[in-house]
C-alpha cells in the first residue's frame, strides 16, 4: 500500500487579498478543486490476477477483498511445507517421549536370548578343550566352538548396549537437532503462507475505487499498483497564493472552505506551503495575474462526511487573523 497526493492541478479561479477600512490586510481568498487522498494498493508478491472484485466508483470498507492473485506452484509449496512440519513434529515427539514399553520389552528379551546363547557357547567351548587335549576331538572342532562362543558373546554385548541406550533415552544433541529441524520447517511454512496472503489485496481504508489497473489474466509484479482508492473522509484542496501574501500564512493556519451552493463553510487547516514559487496556472483571468509568481498552499478539509466530492470547485478563505 502506498499513499500519494493527486497530481491534478486545481483550478484557480480567483485570488485576492482585501484591505479593510482601517488599513489592516483583509482575508486571502482563493479557489481550487477538492481532491481526495489517494491510496495505491499493490501486491507484495508477483502473480497472475485471478479475480478483481471491484469496479471503479465502488465504495469499499477497510478489510474488503479487492483482488486475488495466484501463483501456480504455490499450492504445492504449501502442501510440502505443511508435510515437512508434520514430519519434524512427529520426530521430535518420538525423541522426547523416549523408548516405548514394547521396545524395552523386546530389547530385554533379545538380551536374555543373547546371554543364554553366549553362556551355552562358552560352556561348549570349555567342555571341548580337555577333549581336544586328549585327542578325543579334533583341534578344528575346538576352534569352531571357540569362534561360536566369541560371536555369541559379541551379540550379547550388543544387545546389552542397545538396552542401555533405550533406558537412557535419546541424547540431548539429537533432541536439540530435531527441535531445530522443526523450527526451520515452521519458518518455511510461515513464509509460504505469508506469500499466499500477500496475493490477496485488501482495502487498507474505507474509500472509493478511483482506478482499477488490473484485469484477470494479467501478470503483475510486486509493488505495481493494482487498485487506487480515494479517501472521501480526507479531502484537501491546493490553492495558489501570491508571493506578497505568503508571509501571512503558516502551516497550521485556519481556513474556511465553501463549495458553491453551500450555506455553511467547512473548516480547514494549512498543512503545507511549497518552498518554490511558480507562475499562476494558465487559467488565470488577467495578464497581471499571469505575471505574478504564486506559491502552492495545501489545505486539509475537516469534512468526515464524504460530502465533498473530488473535483468539486470550492472557495478557500484565509481569515486576516490566520497568520501570527
Amino acid at each position: 500500500m502506498r499513499r500519494r497526493w493527486s497530481l491534478a492541478v486545481p483550478l484557480v479561479v480567483s485570488l485576492m487579498a482585501g484591505c479593510r477600512r482601517d488599513g489592516a490586510p483583509g482575508p486571502i481568498v482563493a479557489s481550487g478543486t477538492v481532491e481526495w487522498t489517494e491510496v495505491e494498493v499493490a501486491p507484495l508478491a508477483a502473480g497472475r490476477v485471478a479475480r478483481v472484485l471491484v469496479e471503479e466508483g465502488a465504495r469499499v470498507r477497510m478489510g474488503d477483498t479487492l483482488a486475488v492473485l495466484e501463483q501456480p506452484a504455490l499450492d504445492a509449496a504449501l502442501q510440502q511445507s505443511e508435510a515437512r512440519v508434520a514430519a519434524s513434529r512427529a520426530q521430535l515427539a518420538e525423541l522426547e517421549a523416549g523408548a516405548r514399553a514394547a521396545e524395552l520389552a523386546r530389547a530385554e528379551a533379545d538380551l536374555r536370548a543373547a546371554s543364554a546363547e553366549a553362556t551355552r557357547a562358552a560352556s561348549d567351548s570349555a567342555r571341548l578343550a580337555p577333549l581336544a587335549e586328549a585327542g578325543t576331538v579334533s583341534r578344528q572342532v575346538l576352534d569352531a566352538a571357540r569362534a561360536t562362543a566369541r560371536v555369541a558373546a559379541a551379540r550379547r554385548d550388543a544387545a546389552a548396549a542397545t538396552l542401555r541406550l533405550l533406558r537412557a533415552g535419546p541424547r540431548r544433541e539429537r533432541v536439540r537437532a530435531a527441535g531445530a529441524e522443526l523450527a526451520g520447517a515452521r519458518a518455511v511454512a510461515s513464509g509460504t503462507e505469508a506469500t499466499a496472503r500477500d496475493l490477496t489485496l485488501l482495502a487498507p481504508v474505507d474509500g472509493t475505487v478511483l482506478v482499477r489497473a488490473a484485469e484477470p489474466g494479467e501478470i503483475i509484479p510486486a509493488g505495481m499498483p493494482a487498485i487506487t482508492l480515494g479517501e472521501p473522509r480526507r479531502p484537501w484542496v491546493r490553492v495558489y497564493v501570491a508571493q506578497t501574501d505568503v508571509p501571512r500564512l503558516r502551516v497550521g493556519a485556519a481556513a474556511e472552505v465553501r463549495a458553491d451552493g453551500q450555506a455553511r463553510a467547512v473548516p480547514g487547516r494549512v498543512v503545507s506551503i511549497r518552498d518554490r514559487a511558480e507562475f499562476t496556472p494558465r487559467v488565470a483571468l488577467t495578464e497581471e495575474e499571469r505575471a505574478d509568481l504564486m506559491f502552492g498552499v495545501k489545505v486539509a478539509i475537516a469534512d468526515t462526511t464524504g460530502a465533498l466530492r473530488a473535483g468539486l470547485p470550492v472557495t478557500v478563505t484565509f481569515p486576516a487573523t490566520a497568520a501570527p
